[in-house]
């Protein structure tokens, strides 16, 4: 593997050139071959290079968006499922600027059969050249290092991993600096888990000394620090960290892209609205909506709106939780909403109405953030700005990714905010809407067991075993 590693950029850079170079051909084939000899005023070399670096660039513009040039950063299925999303908007674009060029619409059917060739073309590269690059760069060996802080969901997300990182072995930093380095020699990269800052910096500089890759795991303090912004007025560097929230007139463009974005979502969606109301109808007889106190700004309550996916009363003998993945309440069309999260698609009301924003913060309810709070402090952080229908941990995290990781992610999407954040994330968005596992439940099942397995697994392999 390291006989490669300098040349890692180099290899993804000939695979990102390579997926977008094999789909343009296939539109070059389908305009110069019939597109371009129906139209009116046909193009000639210029012209035809031109429309085939236009297409280009937007292939370029969509891939980086979604997604589709991470190797190996992104599961197989996550990579192709990146760049046929990438195609779609890319051909649709692509045939209203056909239209628009002739002022007619001319038959779709052979930019349908170009999409599905070039869907079978990017799943065969992306195959391909990811068994090419698993062979050069196999996962690496990774030892874990936490602390008091639980640190099984982190080995959970490592070990969803297989084809990045293998997980072979764990320490608590009890164990002492001295005798963590020396068994971190032995493995391909340390992963510090939610440790104390003193023995944090004291790890990432002996790793650095020895060069040992180390991956850290950020702090809500981290957070801040990295968002900072950057002064040099006087002879020492300084880090602002400016607290106030939006600027007002990132309010006024957030709240017209808002109303904008609304209005086209609830026209757009209107015949999706009778579909999904007729089908919860036809199921139990009872309310097509479901509304529920959630919070938002400055910690101001409102009431969501969501097409129902529960049976009815779902919480009046349990109270306020979770859904699980396995839930019994949750209604056989409530699955489908949920996985797709067209469930959500009412809060485009709420969103008209002020009280929520197209991006930001997820809405929590009340109660459950309270909970969360108690372990937590620092999760009203969150209520800096609006919430939000999508979001930064809503596009980047996951249904079970843990109250404190999402606080960072929350974290990331308020200090660092620009319209054009917004915009991504909005594009996002249906990119997440079919995968699978950003829409999992609360699984659940007993992580302790699993983290006591890979205690065992090193005490028969002679090592020390960890404490819990």
């Amino acid at each position: 593997m390291k006989k490669f590693e300098h040349y890692k950029r180099l290899i993804k850079f000939i695979y990102s050139w390579n997926a977008i170079l094999l789909v343009v051909v296939v539109f070059w084939y389908v305009w110069v071959g019939y597109y371009n000899k129906i139209i009116e005023a046909p193009f000639w070399r210029r012209g035809n290079w031109l429309m085939a670096a236009l297409y280009a660039v937007l292939l370029a513009f969509f891939y980086k968006t979604y997604g589709g040039f991470k190797i190996a950063y992104l599961k197989k299925g996550n990579l192709i499922w990146s760049q046929i999303l990438s195609i779609i908007f890319v051909n649709l674009i692509t045939y209203i600027q056909i239209s628009l060029i002739d002022k007619k619409f001319h038959p779709a059917y052979p930019m349908l059969l170009m999409t599905l060739a070039e869907f079978f073309l990017v799943t065969v590269w992306a195959n391909f050249f990811q068994w090419i690059y698993r062979k050069m760069f196999p996962p690496k060996k990774l030892l874990l290092i936490y602390g008091e802080r639980s640190a099984f969901h982190l080995q959970e997300k490592i070990n969803s991993r297989e084809d990045k990182y293998y997980l072979a072995g764990a320490m608590d930093i009890s164990k002492g600096i001295d005798m963590i380095m020396d068994q971190a020699e032995q493995y391909d990269a340390v992963i510090i888990g939610d440790i104390p800052a003193h023995e944090r910096n004291q790890l990432m500089k002996l790793c650095f000394q020895k060069s040992i890759r180390t991956y850290s795991v950020p702090k809500i303090s981290d957070i801040l620090i990295r968002t900072s912004s950057e002064l040099d007025i006087f002879d020492s560097p300084l880090l602002l960290s400016r607290n106030e929230g939006l600027q007002v007139e990132q309010v006024f463009i957030k709240r017209i892209l808002d109303i904008a974005v609304a209005l086209f979502g609830l026209i757009l969606s209107a015949p999706f609205f009778l579909i999904i109301g007729m089908m919860i109808k036809l199921t139990d007889r009872g309310p097509v909506f479901y509304r529920q106190t959630r919070l938002t700004k400055d910690g101001k309550k409102f009431k969501i709106c969501k097409f129902r996916t529960m049976i009815q009363d779902a919480e009046k003998e349990t109270g306020a939780r979770l859904a699980s993945e396995n839930d019994d309440r949750i209604l056989p069309v409530g699955r489908f909403l949920r996985s797709t999260r067209l469930d959500e698609l009412p809060q485009l009301w709420n969103i008209l109405k002020g009280e929520m924003s197209v991006v930001g913060p997820r809405p929590e309810r009340p109660e459950l953030a309270r909970e969360i709070e108690e372990e937590i402090p620092e999760f009203c952080y969150r209520l800096k700005v609006k919430a939000g229908l999508t979001g930064y941990a809503q596009i980047y995290g996951k249904y079970n990714t843990t109250s404190y990781d999402k606080l960072k992610l929350d974290l990331k999407y308020i200090r660092n905010y620009s319209l054009f954040l917004d915009l991504k994330l909005i594009l996002m968005t249906p990119k997440i809407m079919f995968i699978k596992e950003s829409t999992e439940g609360i699984k659940e099942q007993d992580q302790e067991m699993q983290f006591l397995e890979l205690a065992t697994r090193e005490a028969a392999a002679g090592k020390e075993k960890i404490e819990e």
